[in-house]
């Protein structure tokens, strides 16, 4: 059986980094060849920081999984992002450019958000945060989550930041699983042109939610953001503009070991409980910079960067907040979604502030081609130098497009790797070195074991696809999962036990030049007639074809198969305005069994409106299953539009 990935491994393009980008480059080879010594490196690395007590020891790995870096080191994560810079003379450098949906900003300096941060972390202090102790942070994209995350982080607590999108059930969860003493939120934020209210789901978190009232918050702080009125209950409930300016400004950074716990992220697990990733202070934040640095190019004196991640997610963690800010960068931070009030909203902002490092998710660059070039050409994006992908697998014309469209055939690309257990990237080309492939993840990054293996463990070698498995530990690792170390090494490190592997959960393959490219998670990977198919390979398969935006695959139970392959897909606008969509589906299956093989041709194809979606991005596969095993569809509430399985159901029916 022919395989997609063969296919484009022997037709895609090569792209070499030019001449001049590869000469001003951060990264260069070199780094390959230093990172032959890992502890070195990593030690190398770390020294880039401010470290109140210099480490004497790199990394201490004697009671594996449970790793420790810089152990007996002390640093504060927040001087490292603000202090130091100030000190050096860069507090009037722009540290975030904010901008509101609707149409708002601000402009704030290193020097006003070390102000402001102190003052906060007064603020906390008074109301009884001591290090150790945890603070919910649940907020829209606002300079204040920003400064919230900095301040809990100087004073040695532990933050945990909600998602402002999830339900008051989900908030009330991770409160509880982590024992938060204080809750920082606002009384809402603007989202698709309305204010969004989150107040009132703290209010429902911290009620009676049928077991009794929440026991461990005291205070809840709040910003005014949209100005809504909103329930108050007085000794709990504090305003932020009543507090934070009136503080005393004055704050000292202490030192904290480099295995104080940073931050508790929650991800969703088997068993239906979230699972609390930990990540310590040293080893992330040393992370954190060195990749920001060297993936994403970043020259903080010149460059303009946005990430346009929530701060609800990994991403918005290590390159929102704490990887630039440690390199003393200039940043984007946009409030809203990207189509309002109109959808060249995103490159309006590129065009606006002088972007120049551009880094998002496949899904929403699937959506802009959906919706055409003729809007982001409307725009100048000139400034642009180097694009990158992080979230999910990148098919090949989505990087294509990315590449031509809004890169003007002249930036490069990184598709990233990580999760939010790795901390930071893990596997990326490194601009002005790598020479990239559309779809490719490329190498791991210098000072990163990783390899593909098979079910027992051994090495799959190139031309072959298995399992991803990291073979080393690294500094952004996770500690463990909050009050479950049990769980922590089932998960993650008892299928290749008797190796010392870290088990990703995703599908790899290597092409002949060992280069990695990623199937989805394994369990994403269907059973067709004894066939193991990629969704992921299927999915690039459909959006190679000239009518598909973006398309969703599942494994839906088949009597005869086992497994039949179901896909969910999203035409192009300017496809339907020129063509006619009678016989599409039958070209569609046809178009993927030439593609890949006749067994991975689906037995449904269903043209669809939309697919069901995360606010940040990510495609709810297990509705789409629901939908095509035609059972009863599962919880909505954490998708950005919670209607769109209705219309998704009565499509699917109505073609039925």
């Amino acid at each position: 059986m022919s395989s997609q990935i063969d296919h484009l491994l022997n037709e895609t393009r090569r792209f070499a980094p030019s001449a001049d980008f590869a000469a001003a480059a951060n990264a260069h080879a070199d780094l390959y060849d230093a990172a032959a010594d890992r502890e070195a490196f990593w030690a190398e690395q770390a020294r880039n920081l401010h470290w109140h007590t210099p480490f004497t020891r790199t990394l201490d790995w004697s009671n594996p999984p449970f790793a420790t870096w810089f152990e007996d080191g002390e640093l504060n994560v927040a001087y490292n992002c603000l202090d130091r810079h100030v000190e050096a003379g860069l507090g009037d450098r722009v540290a975030l450019l904010w901008e509101g949906e609707p149409g708002d900003e601000r402009r704030v300096t290193y020097a006003e958000l070390t102000d402001e941060v102190k003052r906060l972390a007064n603020v906390l202090t008074e109301l009884g945060i001591d290090a150790g102790d945890r603070v919910a942070i649940y907020l829209p994209m606002i300079p204040e989550a920003v400064a919230a995350m900095l301040a809990v982080a100087r004073i040695g607590a532990i933050h945990s930041v909600v998602f402002g999108g999830f339900s008051a059930d989900s908030l009330r969860s991770r409160i509880d699983d982590a024992g938060a003493k204080l809750v920082i939120t606002s009384d809402g934020g603007y989202r698709k042109g309305k204010a969004s209210p989150l107040k009132p789901a703290v209010d429902q978190a911290l009620g009676d939610r049928g077991h009794g009232p929440q026991e461990t918050v005291e205070h809840v702080l709040v910003v005014k953001r949209t100005g809504t009125e909103v329930n108050w209950e007085d000794g709990r409930d504090l305003w932020w503009h009543d507090l934070v300016p009136a503080a005393s400004a004055d704050h000292v950074a202490q030192p904290f070991p480099a295995e104080n716990p940073l931050f508790i992220l929650y991800t969703s697990g088997t068993t239906g409980k979230p699972k609390g990733i930990l990540h310590t202070s040293g080893g992330y934040l040393t992370q954190a910079a060195f990749t920001n640095k060297v993936v994403h190019d970043l020259h903080p004196e010149t460059d303009v960067y946005w990430c346009t991640a929530d701060i609800g997610w990994i991403t918005g963690h290590t390159y929102v907040t704490y990887g630039p800010l440690a390199n003393g960068a200039t940043q984007v931070i946009y409030e809203g979604t990207p189509d309002t009030p109109h959808p060249g909203r995103w490159w309006e902002i590129v065009a606006k502030y002088g972007v120049t490092i551009l880094y998002t998710a496949p899904t929403a660059i699937r959506s802009f081609m959906k919706l055409g070039r003729s809007i982001p050409e409307q725009h100048d994006l000139s400034s642009l130098r180097l694009l990158g992908s992080v979230g999910e697998p990148i098919n090949p014309e989505a990087w294509m497009w990315y590449r031509h469209v809004i890169g003007g055939d002249r930036t490069p690309i990184v598709d990233t790797w990580w999760q939010t257990e790795t901390g930071a990237i893990m596997v990326s080309a490194l601009p002005g070195v790598t020479e990239t492939k559309p779809g490719s993840a490329q190498v791991p990054l210098p000072g990163i074991g990783l390899d593909v293996v098979d079910d027992q463990g051994q090495e799959v070698g190139n031309g072959n696809g298995g399992l991803l498995v990291l073979t080393e530990p690294w500094p952004s690792m996770l500690r463990g999962i909050w009050g479950d170390p049990d769980r922590f090494k089932e998960t993650y490190w008892d299928k290749f036990a008797d190796k010392g592997y870290y088990f990703a959960g995703d599908g790899a393959r290597l092409d002949e030049d060992g280069d990695v490219w990623f199937l989805g998670r394994v369990d994403d990977v269907m059973n067709v007639s004894g066939h193991r198919l990629s969704t992921t390979e299927i999915e690039s398969a459909l959006v190679g074809n000239e009518a598909v935006a973006e398309a969703a695959v599942v494994g839906a139970s088949d009597e005869t198969t086992g497994q039949a392959v179901v896909a969910f897909c999203v035409i192009k606008e300017s496809y339907m305005k020129a063509n006619s969509l009678d016989g599409l589906v039958d070209t569609l299956r046809a178009w993927v069994g030439d593609q890949i093989g006749p067994i991975a041709r689906p037995r449904d194809v269903y043209i669809v409106t939309e697919l069901p979606k995360t606010r940040s991005g990510k495609i709810m596969r297990r509705l789409l299953r629901d939908v095509a095993e035609g059972r009863e569809v599962g919880d909505t509430t954490t998708l950005a539009d919670t209607m769109v399985m209705s219309t998704i159901k009565g499509q699917v029916t109505k073609k039925d």
